[in-house]
């Protein structure tokens, strides 16, 4: 069985992200396929699941081979919170069933990739504070945060991971760009996998922001 590069990305799809900016996400998420869809070596091995969380957290498409993959409907409530701690754990159960683990004679898949976006800040404080020592426990090989917009928090953020970023607006060019980057991410992680160092990102475009 071919070891595959896992790619988990988590959307805030709560009511401020109704209307443009999440039909920007789908353009920009559209943009990262067809780059990674144009790598040979992507091909063979990355594997894209999408889950989205507002009051409800859902995983709208499974660990999928990017060549077969049907982008899901991506919708918006009117209103309502941001379950992120609940979006992490429900990543957690998923990383656990479809990621597969090495065996004495069989390697496993390689580290998932992590890419989590928000245009807020978790709703459900507990849930969330609960879950980030477990996923800081969990063998991802890199989280990558965006805190997208000009409402978008950085502090919850900052207690998952070292990298995070911030876009100040959430439109087609700015999100086509951001994801673009991503599919840079996504394709380093392919050609240094195995690499014992942690994982470098490439330099993110002048519209994306490094929060130190």
């Amino acid at each position: 069985m071919a070891r595959r590069l896992p790619v988990y990305l988590l959307i805030d799809t709560s009511g401020s992200m109704k209307g443009e900016p999440i039909e920007s996400v789908k353009v920009g998420i559209d943009t990262m396929l067809s780059t990674l869809r144009n790598d040979p070596y992507a091909l063979e091995t990355v594997n894209i699941s999408i889950i989205t969380y507002d009051k409800d957290v859902n995983q709208l498409l499974p660990l999928t081979p990017i060549d077969e993959l049907q982008m899901p409907d991506i919708t918006t409530p009117d209103s309502g919170p941001t379950h992120m701690g609940a979006a992490l754990e429900m990543l957690l159960e998923k990383v656990d069933k479809e990621v597969n683990k090495g065996t004495p004679t069989q390697k496993g898949d390689w580290m998932p990739l992590l890419f989590l976006m928000t245009d807020g800040k978790p709703s459900d404080t507990l849930a969330f504070n609960a879950v980030v020592p477990k996923v800081k426990n969990s063998p991802f090989a890199t989280v990558v945060c965006c805190a997208a917009g000009p409402k978008a928090k950085t502090e919850e953020l900052k207690q998952l991971t070292d990298k995070v970023y911030q876009i100040d607006t959430l439109d087609n060019a700015t999100l086509m760009k951001f994801f673009k980057w991503v599919s840079g991410i996504i394709g380093e992680g392919n050609k240094s996998m195995g690499a014992t160092d942690e994982m470098v990102l490439p330099p993110p475009p002048e519209e994306v922001n490094v929060i130190i």
